[in-house]
């Protein structure tokens, strides 16, 4: 059986990734409450970034309810930061070497056309008689 109070539930915003002070104003402009047991004095966690919330963006709750907020990753489950995207992605296979300016020869190569020194003599096609 469930009770109808005739006051809309009020939809959980997105925490994750404010400071724990614009998370604090964000739940109380929605009238909610904000609970992190990681930190005791959450007004002193001013700068510290949330990083998971309970109950999930967009749920809706009884307002005057509880969001239960963490900074810090719990033990072996990581925290290494931001990440910046990684785009383009590296080359695989390691470092490439810098390509030479447009029209210079590589070294060890002359000029188009005229083979380098150690280079193998150019092959001519050999006509058989009938």
């Amino acid at each position: 059986m469930r009770l109808v109070s005739g006051i809309a539930d009020v939809r959980v915003p997105r925490l994750v990734g404010l400071m724990a002070v614009d998370a604090y104003e964000t739940a109380r402009v929605q009238g909610l409450s904000l609970h992190a047991s990681d930190r005791p004095d959450l007004r002193a966690a001013v700068v510290d970034h949330v990083v998971r919330q309970y109950p999930r963006p967009g749920a809706r709750v009884p307002p005057g309810s509880t969001v239960y907020v963490w900074f810090d990753f719990g033990e072996g489950e990581g925290g290494g930061g931001i990440r910046e995207p990684r785009v383009p992605c590296p080359p695989l296979g390691g470092h490439r070497r810098e390509l030479p300016e447009p029209g210079t020869p590589e070294p060890g190569e002359s000029e188009p056309g005229v083979p380098g020194p150690g280079a193998p003599p150019p092959r001519r096609a050999v006509l058989s008689p009938p």
